[in-house]
């Protein structure tokens, strides 16, 4: 039995259909679709290595060979790209004091936390698989996890604007550029509004005379990339790992709202079946980065978009994706490329970026929504915010709490204490409900 069925005659989709995981077109037209699909990540999978200090080759080879990862172990049947996750910016950036990684140890750290991170979503991922996600929408409903992932953006505000105010006025542009080109663009052209805007941004950088050539010009067209291997028997690493622990619920929240995505717009309940297995696979994809110098790795709203904008929803076209990205990995000049982007581009992209994080945490609550006028809920999302933004942080010698960590175990213990409180006073019911705004649970898990 082959992988994928021909559909239709291969080249058009017809109204009111889409082509299904299962299902594929032509050859050309499946390997056009699948370079639609890198240029959707590149705009932010890049961004990542880039403010965070790691390699942007090493990062990009294992978003490309967890794409692969991810496909093979959900069993060629549910469509997605794995890319660079945003969440793990904050704590790898907290490392120093939200600037890039510099020191051995601080590499060191950050690598430890992604692998542990990885650990902890794929053990999930196995417990998803042989219970069900009731359990998760329990432990985070509505209110708490829209806090959890708004907090993380909010909190990376102030090294957005350390970036922006290197360079104001080329960051002014950049930023404009992101907002013109997501309200002028509809489809495909207005989901990579952020990749557009950083091209603009630095062709304005390139013509003023603000980006130099010289490692460009330097670096090899064919080479491996770099590897930092984490190194496990550092007791003074270890410390950080804590930091990284919340960015686990918001990967969560992010494969399963993806699973649920594609089983609504497919049509297709069994689908959501196979949440442990996104789970687990997204999970093994980030401890394998993390072990080998690379960044955690999530599921892609900005793939979404394009498999919504063309209805194709085949797995074929990721392989095309995550083969092509392994390719480009293996070009140190693609890498010494992306290491020009001047402060100033990276300033106002990340504004509107961060922005966008703590936005898709308050779309949870208005997708679900979720009742403010309960004291619980507004003190669930008022303590955790001012934590996160103010950047509050907790040590004990070597042991450090960062504004993440404090912030998302306020918003745990306060939502489920006061529920807890309310209930035994009977002065109020809890805020549950769906742990994502699209798809029903629907389906078993699939062995």
């Amino acid at each position: 039995m082959p992988l994928w069925t021909l559909h239709g005659n291969g080249r058009t989709v017809e109204p009111g259909q889409v082509v299904h995981p299962s299902e594929r077109l032509s050859w050309p037209a499946t390997i056009a679709i699948g370079a639609q699909h890198v240029v959707a990540m590149f705009g932010a999978t890049f961004l990542v290595p880039i403010l965070t200090g790691f390699p942007v080759s090493t990062t990009l080879l294992f978003s490309g060979l967890g794409t692969l990862l991810f496909l093979l172990i959900t069993q060629n049947r549910l469509p997605s790209y794995l890319g660079s996750s945003f969440a793990f910016i904050a704590p790898i950036t907290a490392l120093n004091a939200g600037h890039a990684l510099q020191t051995p140890l601080q590499i060191t750290q950050a690598l430890l936390g992604v692998v542990a991170a990885g650990v902890l979503l794929a053990a999930v991922g196995f417990v998803v698989q042989a219970v069900g996600v009731g359990w998760i929408e329990r432990l985070m409903p509505p209110v708490v996890a829209g806090a959890i992932v708004a907090l993380i953006g909010f909190n990376l505000a102030p090294a957005a604007w350390n970036n922006f105010k290197a360079q104001p006025e080329l960051a002014t542009v950049t930023l404009v550029a992101v907002v013109l080109f997501s309200v002028l663009f509809r489809g495909f052209l207005g989901r990579i509004s952020i990749f557009l805007g950083v091209i603009v941004g630095y062709v304005v950088a390139a013509v003023t005379g603000q980006v130099t050539f010289d490692a460009v010009a330097e670096a090899d067209w064919i080479g491996l990339p770099q590897f930092h291997l984490a190194s496990f028997g550092d007791a003074a690493a270890w410390a950080a790992v804590p930091m990284f622990l919340p960015v686990v619920l918001v990967l969560i929240a992010e494969n399963v709202g993806h699973v649920r995505g594609v089983a609504t717009m497919t049509e297709d309940p069994s689908i959501n079946g196979r949440t442990g297995r996104a789970l687990v696979a997204d999970g093994v994809a980030t401890t394998l980065a993390g072990a080998f110098g690379g960044s955690g790795t999530t599921t892609y709203g900005e793939n979404i978009g394009v498999m919504a904008a063309t209805r194709v929803y085949s797995t074929a076209a990721y392989w095309v994706a995550g083969t092509v990205a392994i390719l480009l990995a293996f070009s140190p000049k693609v890498g010494a490329l992306f290491n020009t982007i001047p402060p100033g581009v990276l300033g106002g992209v990340t504004t509107a970026l961060y922005g966008l994080i703590g936005v898709i945490g308050i779309k949870i609550w208005v997708d679900n929504r979720v009742d403010f006028s309960r004291p619980v809920n507004q003190y669930t999302v008022a303590v955790s915010f001012v934590i996160a933004i103010a950047g509050f942080a907790m040590g004990w010698g070597d042991f450090q709490l960062g504004a993440i960590v404090i912030g998302t175990v306020a918003a745990l213990l306060i939502y489920h204490l006061g529920n807890f409180i309310a209930r035994m006073r009977k002065t109020g019911a809890d805020d549950g409900g769906p742990l994502g705004p699209v798809g029903p649970l629907g389906g078993e898990p699939v062995d």
